[in-house]
């Protein structure tokens, strides 16, 4: 109980107060002064300003003169603002009839090509339109919200400069947000056809009265009406609606940049490229992308772009395909997942007619292109069954028979199925997949192997089989049909395992041939380790070692090797010593450290620390410490270069060194280990085993004996344990309290033993030590420590000056001053008169060091300690000297101003 039991407090007439310190302010005023160095005009560090003579000739020989103004360089928005309008440029100089007939034939035969492009059996999007409208309805009222802007700016003279005309259509696109809102209510569904029909032929008036931005803000705001799914049921038909204002926006630009193609020679050819196409129809192509960029809400910005996508082809011949990837990502931001598919189903069909050349200049073919498709097929049948009673589920499977055996479909079914219906009904997918139309899967041929779809579907069918058993009577069938299944049936057998495993080594070791099926082997193993959880027997397996060295490529081999250590840990629930499994584990262990290296991200190196630390918690060998500590050494060598790891060893080599000081005989060796111990424990932020160790270091105290034998003599052990105690101070400022154990508990406890010690009786060392106690607390008021441990919150940071936790530490100071003055007092015989004249002396430096000598109480107590260690005769006179034109030294420091007074009631008194 030392540690709980406090010291018994007596009542003080003085109150201690520590002296605040600023010890950066210190350590600067104790450094040498710098002197400066002057280096003149030149110092190598100084910029070199260079001064730039720009000239201009006048005439053919004149002379150059200087422009030293800035004023001269061209501002670029104005050069924007007071340029030629490229909307408007055309106007002023191309032949109206000329381009009227050459830009009417150009469209015409594009539209005649364009309707090539798909099969007669394609079915167009001209009479989908009309079923989407027929069978999409509604009885509910429709609104249609628009906030079509300002009307100002509109009227323009002719006489207008250009540059006058393009601000103006800035401010009015700019003041899109700024304009009267228009909202039309409890419509019905023909007011609202009717209303949508109004606003495209708006646009087409807007647009033959060159009012473009016009134009602009009526596609917008019809775009915007397509993110309202208030009445969700006529959203199809909106949809075809709305679309049908964009396709007409998107046929006036296309026909507008083609039109300022044209010249004297006629229009573009059909294969026309980018570089064919004048500058200002680029200008203008590009100025209406520009216009759409800046539009701020998502939907109609997408829409709008999508309309006039095929644009591209004016700017860059790849133009198309480099901005459907962003299109699409753009998609990705529109939460409501209806109008979402809506938007990619309008993406499909403007770049529609694009699709088949997209995958002849890529080099794909159609059974490649339809697997995209597979995810979603496989989350909407996904959704469709997961509910779904079991004879809709056989009723589905029967369409799917009906279907032509497509593989894709049947893929998809028996991804999204529930397992258990799979399984009841292996032995009818098994013949489904043999009979099954390989169409939406390329064929690749391989030694022995069927085509590559087969094995696509018996992996699908694997899992299943992995997650339920099939009927006991299909088994052996269901093995001779496809054997790598087998690696997937619910507990599997060891044997099984290895024959399948040995199997697979002797099919892909020749030729290298593992280095083609990565994805397929790591599969495999990971469904092994999955449903395999004996990692003793796993291990023990002949072939599983073999397999794994199958992955020469070291990043998969490390994806593997992370993979098995994710099972291990969480399937492996008691401690193991078993040889195989640790071989076994620090060789897997050991292909993932070595992995690191100067490119390894820090969260690839946490990953693989987490693992590795991991698996060495499990591991324990009980009472055996020799082999534990072997143990460590070996994981020490092996796994270097990962702190997390180092840290992980560290504390159960901390672990081990709590069991084994206790069995050393020493005392002295037993204390300063606790406390080393203790330190290197808290470098590491083991903060918990910190304290347990300074607790036995602290518990250790009152058994240090009063000699030790030393070079085989027997001499006081108090300077030896003075010494450990200095040193534990020094390691306790920066122990951070535990929230259970109270204010300075570790503090208190050693007191207490420092107290019940039994000292010598003609000792001071009891009182010295007192005295560093009171530099300890003095230390610890201060508001920021003067060292610290890195990444261990200490007290200063813990209670950041709080009241409660300096009020606390005041008394402790003021009760170990009580019994450094009882002490004194009891130094008032003859005999040890020159002891007290020492240590009052000593006392006084400590509150002279550490002390807040403003306190008018503690001042007078150093001038009594100052008196005592005259009084006898006893204190040397060199010594007070020096002391006192310190102390005058000192109080020439602004801070220390008050040192003066003191010095003054601070007499010398000379020997008679």
């Amino acid at each position: 109980m030392i540690m709980m039991r406090m010291i018994a407090y007596k009542p003080l007439c003085v109150e201690r107060h520590a002296r605040s310190r600023n010890y950066v302010r210190e350590l600067e005023s104790c450094r040498l002064e710098t002197a400066s160095v002057e280096f003149g005009d030149y110092h190598p560090l100084k910029p070199i300003t260079v001064t730039e003579s720009k000239t201009k000739k006048l005439g053919r020989k004149g002379s150059a003169s200087s422009i030293s103004s800035p004023s001269s360089a061209m501002d670029p928005l104005s050069s924007v603002l007071d340029g030629t309008d490229p909307l408007s440029l055309f106007a002023a100089t191309a032949d109206p009839l000329l381009s009227t007939a050459n830009v009417e034939s150009a469209r015409k035969r594009r539209d005649r090509d364009d309707a090539l492009t798909v099969g007669s059996d394609f079915e167009p999007w001209s009479s989908k339109r009309g079923e989407i409208l027929a069978r999409y309805t509604t009885t509910e009222k429709l609104s249609i919200n628009l906030y079509m802007g300002s009307e100002k700016g509109k009227a323009t003279t002719p006489g207008s400069a250009v540059s006058e005309k393009v601000r103006t259509r800035l401010e009015e696109l700019d003041d899109l947000e700024e304009g009267s809102q228009k909202e039309l209510l409890n419509l019905t569904q023909q007011d609202y056809t009717n209303r949508i029909e109004e606003l495209n032929q708006s646009l087409k008036d807007a647009w033959a009265s060159d009012q473009k931005v016009k134009a602009l803000k009526i596609v917008i705001q019809c775009s915007k009406l397509l993110s309202d799914t208030t009445v969700i049921q006529f959203y199809p038909s909106k949809f075809v609606l709305i679309t049908d204002i964009l396709d007409t926006f998107g046929k006036l630009v296309h026909e507008r940049i083609l039109s300022m193609c044209v010249d004297n020679r006629g229009s573009l050819p059909d294969n026309f490229t980018p570089e064919s196409v004048n500058d200002t129809a680029k200008e203008t192509c590009l100025n209406w992308f520009f216009k759409i960029a800046s539009i701020r809400e998502l939907i109609p910005r997408l829409y709008v772009e999508a309309a006039i996508l095929k644009c591209n082809k004016f700017l860059s011949k790849n133009g198309i395909s480099e901005c459907l990837p962003r299109l699409t990502a753009m998609i990705r931001g529109i939460g409501d997942p209806l109008v979402a598919i809506y938007a990619r189903a309008y993406l499909c069909r403007i770049h529609g007619d694009t699709v088949q050349n997209q995958l002849v200049v890529q080099c794909v073919e159609i059974p490649l292109y339809l697997t995209l498709y597979s995810p979603a097929i496989d989350w909407i049948l996904q959704c469709l069954s997961y509910w779904a009673a079991e004879a809709l589920l056989t009723e589905m499977m029967e369409r799917c028979k009906k279907l032509g055996q497509n593989a894709l479909l049947l893929n998809s079914v028996m991804s999204a199925f529930r397992a258990e219906f799979i399984a009841a009904r292996s032995m009818d997918f098994i013949g489904m997949i043999k009979e099954c139309d390989e169409s939406g899967f390329p064929k690749m041929q391989g030694d022995g192997l069927s085509d590559i779809f087969q094995h696509l579907l018996f992996r699908s069918l694997g899992r299943n089989l992995a997650l339920a058993d099939p009927p006991e009577g299909d088994r052996l069938q269901i093995l001779n049909e496809a054997w790598k299944v087998i690696t997937k049936l619910k507990n599997p057998q060891k044997r099984e395992v290895n024959t399948v495993l040995a199997d697979v080594i002797k099919h892909m070791t020749p030729d290298r041939a593992f280095e083609e099926a990565y994805p397929q082997l790591q599969s495999i193993i990971q469904k092994v380790i999955t449903y395999f959880h004996d990692f003793a027997v796993l291990f023990s397996l002949e072939k599983f070692l073999p397999f794994l060295d199958m992955f020469q490529k070291e990043t998969v081999r490390v994806e593997v090797c992370k993979g098995i250590m994710e099972a291990f840990i969480k399937h492996q629930q008691e401690t193991t010593k078993d040889p195989v499994i640790l071989n076994a584990l620090l060789h897997v262990c050991k292909t993932m450290h070595d992995s690191v290296n100067a490119l390894t991200l820090e969260d690839e190196k946490r990953t693989l620390a987490s693992l590795i630390n991991g698996f060495l918690r499990i591991v324990s060998f009980g009472r055996d410490f020799e082999q534990q500590l072997s143990f460590y050494v070996e994981a020490r060598s092996m796994f270097c270069s990962l702190e997390p790891v180092l840290v992980q060893l560290i504390h159960a080599c901390v672990a081990f060194c709590f069991i084994t000081i206790p069995s050393l005989t020493s005392i002295f060796t037993r204390v300063n280990l606790y406390l080393h111990s203790g330190q290197v424990a808290l470098a590491n932020q083991c903060l918990s085993q910190a304290d347990a160790f300074f607790k036995a270091a602290i518990s250790l105290v009152p058994e240090v004996p009063k000699t030790i034998n030393i070079d085989g003599k027997m001499r006081p052990s108090e300077a030896f344990l003075l010494e450990f105690l200095c040193n534990f101070f020094s390691t306790l400022l920066i122990v951070p309290d535990h929230p259970e154990q109270g204010v300075l508990f570790l503090v208190r406890g050693l007191l207490n033993v420092i107290q019940d010690y039994t000292w010598e009786d003609n000792s001071d060392d009891k009182i010295r030590i007192y005295t560093y106690v009171l530099h300890l607390l003095s230390a610890m008021s201060q508001e920021t420590y003067i060292y610290h441990v890195d990444k261990v919150d200490s007290n200063d940071t813990l209670y950041g000056g709080d009241t409660k936790f300096l009020a606390e530490t005041n008394k402790l100071c003021e009760t170990v001053i009580v019994q450094i003055l009882e002490h004194l007092k009891s130094l008032g015989k003859e005999e040890t008169l020159k002891r007290q004249s020492q240590l009052a002396l000593c006392f006084f430096n400590s509150i002279l060091a550490h002390g807040d000598l403003r306190n008018n109480k503690l001042n007078q107590l150093a001038v009594n300690l100052w008196n005592l260690a005259q009084k006898h005769g006893f204190a040397d006179t060199k010594t007070m000297v020096k002391t006192l034109e310190y102390i005058k030294r000192q109080s020439k420091r602004p801070e220390l101003a008050h040192f003066a007074e003191l010095a003054l009631r601070l007499p010398l008194q000379t020997r008679t």
